[in-house]
């Protein structure tokens, strides 16, 4: 299979990079009790990650999801502390390959199962093994924000699915193929 030049997966690779870059920043201020603000802008990754797959591809989504994190965890190493960085980056990679996955497992079902399903597995897998490495051992209450932020990632997966749904005849655009 012939891999499309970097160019035209500029969008979606500065899409992702920033989402990240954000979204470590704001992981560190809490929105109540139970969040911190970072839960509401992480989830538009996985809606990055599955209008790129659906777009070009596993092969290219995978490629987007590497080069995202290279340039997230790069810059975030300087924006962030460096344990949100190297948690941030770990639980990015791990839940962006289990989306591409789950995305492709379900891609041929009715247009919305494969975003929905495949953000709320990853959102597990990115919720646990970031709220961990992050703050395990601190004093920060990890196990009560953890749950907020998942509470609210399954919810963004359903909201995201409007957005999702309308950029689907716009896909030539967001990722032009040749």
């Amino acid at each position: 299979m012939n891999r499309l030049p970097l160019a035209s997966l500029s969008r979606p690779i500065a899409a992702m990079a920033c989402v990240i870059v954000l979204s470590n920043v704001l992981v560190q201020f809490p929105a109540g009790d139970w969040l911190t603000w970072g839960a509401f802008s992480y989830p538009l990754v996985f809606l990055v990650c599955d209008l790129t797959n659906r777009a070009v591809g596993v092969s290219e989504a995978r490629r987007v999801a590497w080069i995202g994190f290279a340039i997230a965890v790069a810059v975030s190493a300087v924006l962030a502390p460096w344990r949100i960085a190297v948690a941030s980056g770990c639980a990015f990679i791990f839940s962006q390959l289990m989306d591409i996955a789950v995305f492709n497992r379900w891609r041929q079902q009715s247009w919305w199962k494969a975003p929905l399903i495949g953000s709320a597995i990853a959102s597990v897998i990115d919720t646990s093994v970031f709220f961990f490495l992050a703050f395990a051992g601190t004093d920060v209450p990890w196990l009560q924000l953890a749950t907020g932020d998942l509470g609210i990632k399954w919810l963004m997966a359903a909201l995201l699915l409007a957005p999702y749904r309308a950029m689907l005849p716009r896909l030539q655009a967001w990722v032009p193929v040749r």
